[in-house]
């Protein structure tokens, strides 16, 4: 595809280029001028820390053979100024790759906390189906949600793959950098919303503008939204205002049996088993069923899919510590997710319920002192420790969550590692220690710097040391 048929594609008019020429044959569309290759037109992304016209005559010395950007460039090749480069990139990477989520039934995510699930179970629920599929989110690794040249590219070797049905994670930064734009989805699922990212977005009322602009008609014409909250039914009636066949999906309270290592709940008049833990695994498995059902699979398939689905990792792990306490590890790193994660291992645990946990550094500081309240009134000992620090120095982070709680915690230890120990130490057989915040993670990144860590490995090797006489450490 030529220059100027791309552009027309994307919806950019009079593009800058001789007029006896559509301009040169494009190759690709690239954001990073370290993986431009000859013939890619480079995309001037700005960014919060670089911004991508400053790698311009890099990516021009790569081989690009345009560029786009926001600004007047002096190259020697065709530059094409655009008042989004952001947005006109996606429809770009999507027209160069074929419009390849027109090609395959996509399914797209979104919601503060239940994603992954949902992904993961709707993936089990196909494949039991006898579809050939594919799914991206949290656990593949990388975004959540990929930029627009990278998802593109995915979507593209998913369809050569013969990929009948995906399903991705919508994330709300993925939504506001346009990273979604000219991908169509046969159908979008919403989860829940609760305070997260407001470091990005500034508010609850911009974050769910955000996940909002799923809804907005110009993605999919159907949809299946939790309503159980203020927000969901707020999305619920956006979504219909736009035209788009609503299935709402709501979870009583009581609904449901639990156990440490799943649920068992009613849908449909049909007994569902799920092999992941957690009273919001029923809302998240209510979710991928109705999903599966919209896309036509039939019933006894969908509770059968659901049954068969392995636990979602770090998604209230149990892990084995043979004459220990019990010990689950969940992804939890929001205070809606806290209170959750907290709340299911109350109903579940034979005694006390002990909890490991610290916010990230370098993200929304205001959900620090929050963290420590639920945790506070959730538990009956709380152990407060690092989390990913990042940049950020650790005891600044375990100060604000401290600022939240009215009373001391058992333990404060910033070495994730000893904190582990430290509850394992004070919990007993009976007991339930839940570390939460990082669930499925086996790399934990402070000072710049990512060392392997995973609470499900440490805890183990923790219990095992203290249970041979070993000092922890």
């Amino acid at each position: 595809m030529r220059l100027g048929a791309l552009l027309r594609a994307a919806g950019v008019a009079d593009p800058a280029m001789p007029a006896d020429s559509d301009g040169p044959e494009v190759a690709g569309v690239a954001h990073d001028s370290r993986q431009v290759g000859t013939g890619d037109v480079f995309c001037c992304v700005p960014g919060a820390s670089h911004d991508g016209h400053d790698f311009a005559a890099a990516a021009v010395r790569a081989g690009a053979c345009a560029v786009v950007g926001e600004r007047p460039l002096d190259l020697p090749v065709p530059t094409v100024v655009v008042p989004s480069v952001r947005s006109t990139m996606a429809l770009m990477a999507a027209a160069v790759h074929g419009w390849p989520s027109h090609q395959l039934e996509l399914v797209g995510v979104t919601g503060t906390n239940g994603k992954t699930s949902v992904v993961h179970l709707l993936t089990s629920i196909l494949a039991i189906d006898g579809r050939r599929t594919a799914a991206h989110g949290t656990l593949s690794g990388g975004r959540t949600t990929p930029e627009a040249t990278d998802l593109q590219a995915m979507l593209g070797r998913w369809v050569l793959e013969g990929v009948e049905t995906a399903t991705v994670e919508v994330s709300s930064h993925a939504l506001s950098q346009h990273r979604v734009d000219g991908t169509r989805f046969a159908l979008v699922g919403f989860t829940n919303l609760s305070r997260d990212h407001l470091d990005f977005h500034g508010s609850m009322e911009d974050y769910e503008a955000a996940k909002a602009r799923l809804f907005d008609g110009s993605f999919a014409d159907r949809a299946v939204v939790v309503v159980d909250g203020a927000a969901g039914n707020r999305i619920a009636a956006r979504a219909a205002e736009a035209g788009l066949a609503v299935t709402e999906v709501t979870q009583g309270p009581a609904e449901g049996s639990l156990r440490p290592d799943g649920v068992r709940f009613e849908w449909r008049g049909r007994s569902v088993e799920v092999a992941t833990g957690g009273r919001f695994t029923i809302a998240n498995a209510l979710v991928a069923a109705e999903l599966a059902s919209a896309l036509g699979v039939v019933e006894d398939r969908v509770v059968d899919g659901l049954a068969t689905a392995p636990p979602v990792p770090g998604r209230f792990e149990p892990v084995l510590l043979v004459g220990g306490p019990t010990l689950v590890v969940d992804y939890a790193h929001t205070p809606d997710a806290l209170s959750g994660a907290l709340a299911t291992a109350r109903e579940v645990a034979g005694g006390r319920v002990l909890v490991v946990f610290g916010c990230g550094g370098e993200r929304d500081a205001g959900k620090r002192p929050a963290m420590g309240a639920v945790a506070e009134t959730g538990a009956d000992l709380v152990v407060v420790t690092s989390d990913n620090p990042r940049g950020e120095p650790p005891g600044g982070v375990i100060a604000d969550i401290l600022s939240g709680m009215d009373r001391v915690p058992a333990l404060i230890e910033p070495d994730r590692r000893q904190a582990i120990a430290g509850a394992l130490a004070l919990a007993e057989v009976d007991d339930l220690v839940l570390v939460a915040g990082r669930g499925h993670e086996d790399v934990q990144e402070a000072a710049g710097r990512l060392t392997p860590f995973d609470d499900r490995t440490v805890a183990r090797q923790e219990w095992a040391r203290m249970s041979s006489g070993g000092v922890a450490g």
